[in-house]
């Protein structure tokens, strides 16, 4: 059974969340227009922290899911402080000018979190033989979602740094880090990550600095809601699936937990981080930890 709020630090517990948890702290997200990372970035800011929401959509365009500033004013209008800040993860010097701007208005981070993925275009690999893909594959997956999470910790460090004990670092990896999923590059990729996760820990451990990775089951994102939009048969366990805004309640309980850094250089399931500390999604359910 999970701790009460004020065992975790500050902040009081509202149902299954924690609220005020993360007053006066700063958290930078990256991929928080759509998917897992807004979903983290909202539950970030409902818990007090400033958030500054980073990824390359920043309005809402015909076509496209989601945007940075849906992402702050979701924020805003929970009672919080979102930023939206238009940066690409794979040119190093948007990174470097993001963290730039955050030590000069913040002086410090507490929390990164690291969500960067090319979702629309992976989509279309899933269950196709290395050989068979094109070569590109290895960029969409490795850069975009392994190499992005180095820099942005490379650049993030100082501020972490700063911020002192108790500080975090989330990767957003998955079951193929240590199981065959989807294709090769991908499982490379998420294998990567968490070798990542546990050397990076290994260095910060003596700053009492945490790294995890959290492994999210299949994930309600809006892709798949506009696939059941256009098709009410497709999908039909949509309504089973965990949503972003769970991984960030997870995300948060993690953030707010004083025994923090006994979880760090780990890669639990997001699942099992909301079995430790009470966490429910925003409709009230619980998911089971998958096999």
């Amino acid at each position: 059974m999970a701790a009460s709020a004020g065992a975790r630090g500050a902040g009081q517990r509202e149902g299954e969340r924690i609220v005020g948890g993360l007053d006066g702290k700063v958290a930078v997200v990256l991929g928080a227009s759509r998917g897992i990372g807004r979903g983290i970035a909202q539950e970030l800011g409902a818990a007090g922290a400033t958030v500054y929401a980073a990824g390359r959509s920043l309005q809402a365009t015909p076509g496209h899911f989601g945007s940075l500033t849906e992402t702050t004013d979701w924020i805003a209008a929970n009672g919080g402080t979102g930023i939206p800040v238009r940066c690409d993860a794979m040119v190093d010097a948007d990174v470097a000018a993001l963290f730039a701007r955050v030590e000069a208005e913040q002086g410090t981070v507490d929390v990164l979190v690291n969500s960067v993925f090319n979702s629309p275009e992976f989509g279309q690999s899933i269950g196709t033989r290395f050989w068979e893909l094109p070569l590109d594959i290895w960029r969409d997956v490795f850069d975009v979602g392994t190499r992005t999470a180095y820099v942005a910790s490379y650049y993030a460090a100082p501020l972490l740094l700063a911020a002192g004990k108790g500080a975090l670092i989330v990767n957003v990896s998955g079951r193929a880090a240590s199981r065959y999923r989807y294709n090769v590059a991908y499982g490379v990729g998420k294998a990567a990550l968490d070798k990542m996760t546990r050397d990076m820990a290994h260095e910060l451990e003596p700053e009492g600095i945490a790294v995890v990775s959290i492994w999210p089951n299949v994930t309600r994102t809006e892709h798949m809601d506009a696939a059941r939009a256009a098709d009410p048969d497709a999908l039909a366990e949509l309504d089973t699936f965990e949503t972003p805004r769970y991984s960030g309640r997870a995300v948060v309980a993690l953030a707010t937990n004083p025994d923090l850094m006994r979880r760090t250089g780990t890669s639990p399931w997001v699942a099992e981080l909301a079995a430790a500390y009470g966490v429910v999604d925003e409709h009230g359910r619980e998911h089971p930890l998958p096999e």
